[in-house]
């Protein structure tokens, strides 16, 4: 499986599909590991969240721009808080995502919406 366009690592079918679903999500943009679940053909955002904490592709697959359905930061490399969670607010900063004083996303216009694509493998 080659899902950061260039590295070449052993991953799960699935977790290629979810790599190769996340990197259409383009910068300044977010979504939902539930969004991401629906478009990879997966009924758990959970399932989604365990794949990408074991992204071995990262920058090139940008699992900092997923988070959680009620709009808060989410996890990220296993955590839901501290250092973790720090830097990926930062690289989504960097971008000009930004949260509220509540830990929401301030600008609801920034989720990316894959319009009813799939990427599950038909069978």
């Amino acid at each position: 499986m080659n899902a950061a366009g260039g590295r070449v690592r052993e991953v799960s079918p699935f977790c290629g599909r979810v790599y190769a679903a996340v990197r259409r999500v383009p910068a300044g943009r977010v979504t939902t590991y539930a969004a991401l679940a629906r478009a990879v053909g997966c009924g758990s955002p959970r399932a989604v969240g365990q794949a990408l904490r074991r992204n071995p592709f990262a920058p090139e697959v940008p699992c900092h721009r997923v988070i959680a359905a009620d709009g808060t930061a989410g996890g990220f490399n296993g955590a839901r808080c501290g250092a973790e969670l720090e830097r990926k607010l930062r690289l989504l900063a960097a971008e000009g995502v930004g949260f509220d004083g509540a830990g929401r996303l301030a600008e609801p216009g920034r989720f990316f919406r894959f319009a009813g694509e799939s990427l599950k493998k038909t069978e």
